[in-house]
């Protein structure tokens, strides 16, 4: 079956009148959870894993994608309304949105966004569609060992690459790790990590983890923030509609902006951080009107908006294809897909190929429901700036507890909730990343039993993992992409000056 019978197929999931409700249910509150201030899609996806599991898997699935990609849409009406970004992706957005505000062109600010957002998200879906099949190609020649050499590769990527130190990332990766060995062994049958604890036999829920780390964590965190930064709320004045000039300035650094992001979200390069400020220094080398940035230059916002958005969708090819997270969200849609029993990967095409598509065909209904939820009703997302933070944060807390509590109906999961909760904070606090925690946790138990099949093949001997030419090179990455930023810090142009 080609790639355009394949989405045809796709789209006749998508186009079901129950995952379009699910479709536009996802974007809404994408959208609601990016404009509001410390509220990000991996807080929201993590809070609707316990509440979600009656849900048919492609619903459900094809909600978390539009929330995902819909928090990038609505992120930007903070950053330009408020000078705050919600997420470090639109720090750039904030740097010229807000300036633009100020001089009362709040609505073109967003205008640009929202039509960027869109254009570089249809893009960027148009190259997960063609681009999926070649790596689905490559995965299906992997093996035992392969497998294994890839949960390294998995392993080194996202504690390198989310958050600021290596050794914290690996750090957070290890605890991860020893979480998901908790239980019993399949294999052996022989308790792991329980220390006599009964509820601990069945190993812990993937989701109460996720849920304490990602909301309670994070919640806690910003209500400790409260106050420490004055706020305030630029007024929407005028048309929110673009004038010509306006988008003669901001087509060209929406394309730009996409061809920029695309390919980032594709590899472990630190989400959308490194393509929204490249995207700017681009824009800003080829402005005719250099001046104008740093105070209110709208292909500022265009460029590093639509360089977002692009990142956003093309994580969800390694994702998709390999099973490799490449951002927070991106590890707590693993979760998801690990709760209703299926493993992103090469086989997951073959297993699933409705499913698959059906979630690919929803990123392209999903964006036209988010250009129509984004210009018309941009002064309703904008009352969101209004909810008071305390009641916000207590009312996270109390939905996460209800949702963790509901699926096992067991005070053991809630009290383990706010003991995560209280160390995903500390983690906070000091700078460990939280989403190899989830890494670890998910593709730990994988990347033992792949280890133990490999070695079974090879009736023992470990150099099974460097004699085949695949997983050797994919070794060879691991160790790369942990010894080559300290050699660059050891050894490069900065150091040696």
């Amino acid at each position: 079956m080609d790639v355009w019978a394949q989405l045809a197929s796709g789209f006749a999931v998508a186009l079901t009148a129950q995952n379009l409700l699910w479709a536009l249910v996802g974007v809404t509150l994408g959208t609601a959870v990016g404009v509001l201030p410390g509220v990000g899609p991996a807080v929201t996806v993590a809070l609707l894993l316990p509440i979600t599991t009656k849900v048919d898997a492609s619903g459900a699935l094809i909600m978390f994608a539009g929330i995902y990609y819909g928090a990038m849409y609505g992120g930007s009406t903070t950053s330009i309304l408020l000078n705050t970004p919600g997420e470090s992706a639109t720090i750039v957005t904030a740097m010229e949105g807000n300036q633009m505000a100020r001089r009362g062109r709040a609505g073109p600010a967003l205008a640009t966004s929202a039509i960027g957002s869109f254009v570089a998200g249809t893009l960027a879906t148009i190259g997960l569609t063609f681009l999926s099949p070649l790596v689905v190609e490559l995965g299906l020649k992997f093996g035992p060992p392969e497998y294994f050499a890839l949960m390294i590769v998995a392993f080194t990527t996202v504690s390198s690459v989310l958050g600021d130190s290596t050794l914290r990332g690996m750090a957070s990766l290890f605890l991860g790790l020893a979480i998901g060995l908790v239980g019993i062994d399949n294999q052996t049958g022989q308790a792991r990590f329980a220390f006599g604890v009964p509820q601990l036999l069945d190993g812990i829920e993937v989701v109460t983890i996720a849920v304490g780390l990602f909301a309670v964590g994070e919640t806690i965190y910003a209500a400790s923030k409260l106050g420490q930064a004055k706020e305030t709320l630029e007024t929407l004045r005028g048309s929110v509609w673009m004038k010509a000039e306006d988008w003669r300035r901001s087509w060209k650094a929406w394309i730009r902006g996409t061809f920029i992001g695309f390919p980032f979200g594709t590899i472990p390069a630190g989400g959308a951080e490194i393509p929204t400020f490249l995207s700017y220094a681009v824009e800003r080398k080829l402005s005719d009107r250099p001046e104008e940035f740093g105070k209110g230059a709208i292909e500022g916002v265009a460029g590093p908006e639509a360089a977002n958005n692009a990142s956003s969708t093309g994580a969800m090819v390694p994702l998709l294809t390999l099973g490799l997270p490449t951002s927070a969200t991106a590890a707590i849609l693993l979760s998801a897909f690990q709760q209703y029993g299926l493993q992103p990967g090469p086989l997951l095409f073959e297993a699933n190929a409705a499913l698959v598509w059906g979630l690919i065909a929803s990123f392209y209904v999903g964006n036209v429901m988010l250009l129509v939820l984004n210009l018309p009703m941009v002064g309703l997302w904008v009352k969101l700036l209004e909810i008071p933070k305390p009641q916000l944060y207590a009312g996270i807390l109390v939905f996460a507890a209800m949702g963790v509590y509901g699926m096992r109906q067991s005070p053991f999961d809630v009290f383990l909730l706010y003991a995560v909760g209280l160390g995903g904070f500390v983690m906070r606090r000091f700078g460990f990343p939280a989403a190899p925690v989830i890494v670890g946790m998910i593709l730990g138990p994988l990347a033992e039993e792949q280890m133990r099949r490999a070695l079974a093949i090879s009736q023992g001997d470990p150099r099974i993992f460097v004699t085949h030419p695949i997983s050797a090179a994919l070794l060879a990455l691991a160790v790369l992409v942990i010894v080559a930023p300290w050699a660059w810090r050891r050894f490069g142009p900065r150091a040696r000056a």
